[in-house]
């Protein structure tokens, strides 16, 4: 039986938001950008001994360039840079002269260069092994709401022919003697072909749209869910902009990885590498491959545990939260909380709704409301008392700064998490009557 979709509705960008608050990735070592800048540093050295070939030019524009702004695709282009430097790792693709090892420091440079193959070799697997397994999860998620019946069962046997028929058009081009880009280039292609084919179908109207929902049995959230879900403000544009910068910076670095090696290897002959420019291509290869594997680890964990799906009344209560601008903040046991607010005239009105949301044991916090004047007096404006929640206003009575406090000093080793949002409300001016006008009105 297939899963119920009763009451759902597709992820939203505010839903999102909310999840990933939750999965903070951990910066790049900043080797990453600095490690970066030495490549092309080094490779503008070797561009200025012998004019770029055409295939070196194209290499540097698009290392110099912003990747583009998705995930998936960056995922791709790493796979096709590291498949190029290996090509150029391949003992028989090393200029002569380290190929024949006829010095000691050649010799040592061909030692370091299988190390280096075999580290980019290992995370290739890994990034090839993320993609596959992160595709079968997808499609597996979005059968468990598919009839468990036939029509199910056609639809595993289209995917299947869907994706012998990619594999025999792939091996084509492979036997063609096509480049490493031109293989990578059809895989992308095949991969948006697909893509627009979803979008299509969640876009189905009439008779169409009719056979797709009754006939193969889809689900009308689903068809809501593949219509919007890459949009280029839809919910995945949260996703790029939290976790895209760092694969972005990744696929800049193996590029100019890559572009370094291209150039190196064709000028060997007339320029031989420097053990600094090794050393440089070493630990940049290091911290590329380590970086990029703990990307994956993250983002593996972070997709694996996102849903397609929620509740409407999820989607609603995210909704309201982003619209109220309420907040939550951790309060530590033994501390406090303070929010401050200039209040510029009397009269006006400080607001305030708050309730803890997580604790143990007291499920209460200290508040109290206090004013400090121009010249640093302290006045208490409201006692201090514990609350579970409270909802509450105060009408100023004096200018200056006003203090709103919440205390958990009294607990020794329970941490609250506060939900709260404060308001400062300008006192109202009823507008001037005019002198002609208050004669009009008596008239």
């Amino acid at each position: 039986m297939a899963a119920s979709t009763d009451g759902l509705v597709p992820i939203t960008r505010p839903f999102l938001a909310s999840y990933y608050d939750k999965y903070v990735f951990s910066p790049l070592s900043d080797s990453v950008t600095h490690l970066s800048g030495q490549l092309h540093s080094n490779s503008q050295l070797l561009q200025n001994h012998t004019p770029l070939s055409q295939g070196e030019i194209s290499l540097l524009h698009e290392a110099e360039n912003q990747p583009p702004h998705k995930i998936d695709e960056n995922m791709w282009k790493n796979r096709e840079h590291m498949e190029e430097i290996l090509f150029l790792l391949e003992k028989s693709h090393w200029p002569i002269e380290i190929q024949q090892q006829s010095t000691s420091e050649e010799a040592e440079l061909a030692c370091v260069l299988g190390k280096l193959k075999d580290k980019v070799e290992n995370t290739l697997k890994i990034l090839e092994s993320f993609q596959t397994k992160n595709s079968e999860s997808i499609f597996n998620t979005v059968m468990t709401y598919m009839p468990q019946d036939f029509r199910g069962t056609l639809i595993r046997q289209q995917k299947e022919r869907s994706e012998r028929n990619k594999q025999a058009a792939f091996d084509a081009l492979v036997q063609s003697g096509a480049s490493i880009h031109d293989r990578y280039a059809l895989l992308w292609n095949q991969q948006m072909e697909r893509r627009n084919q979803l979008a299509q179908l969640g876009s189905a109207t009439g008779v169409y749209k009719t056979l797709v929902k009754y006939l193969v049995g889809v689900p009308q959230v689903l068809l809501d869910f593949i219509k919007q879900l890459n949009d280029d403000q839809g919910p995945m544009e949260e996703q790029r902009q939290r976790y895209g910068p760092p694969l972005y910076s990744l696929t800049k670095m193996v590029l100019f990885i890559r572009l370094f090696l291209s150039l190196s290897w064709r000028r060997y002959e007339a320029i031989k590498l420097q053990k600094d420019q090794i050393s440089i291509l070493e630990e940049a290869v290091g911290i590329y491959t380590s970086e990029l594997e703990r990307f994956l680890k993250f983002i593996g964990v972070v997709f694996t545990n996102s849903p397609f799906f929620i509740t409407a009344e999820e989607a609603g209560a995210i909704e309201a939260g982003k619209i109220d601008d309420y907040k939550e903040i951790i309060i530590p046991s033994g501390k406090t909380y303070e929010v401050l607010l200039d209040v510029e005239s009397i009269n006006s009105y400080i607001a305030w709704d708050f309730s803890i949301v997580q604790g143990k044991m007291n499920m209460d916090i200290g508040f109290s409301l206090e004013h400090t004047s121009s010249s640093g007096a302290k006045t208490l404006m409201l006692p201090y008392r514990r609350y579970e929640c409270d909802q509450g206003n105060f009408c100023t009575c004096l200018v200056g700064k006003y203090k709103l406090v919440w205390d958990n000093t009294y607990s020794t080793f329970f941490k609250k998490v506060l939900r709260f949002k404060v308001d400062c409300i300008p006192p109202v001016v009823e507008p001037l009557t005019s002198v002609t006008e208050e004669q009009n009105a008596g008239l």
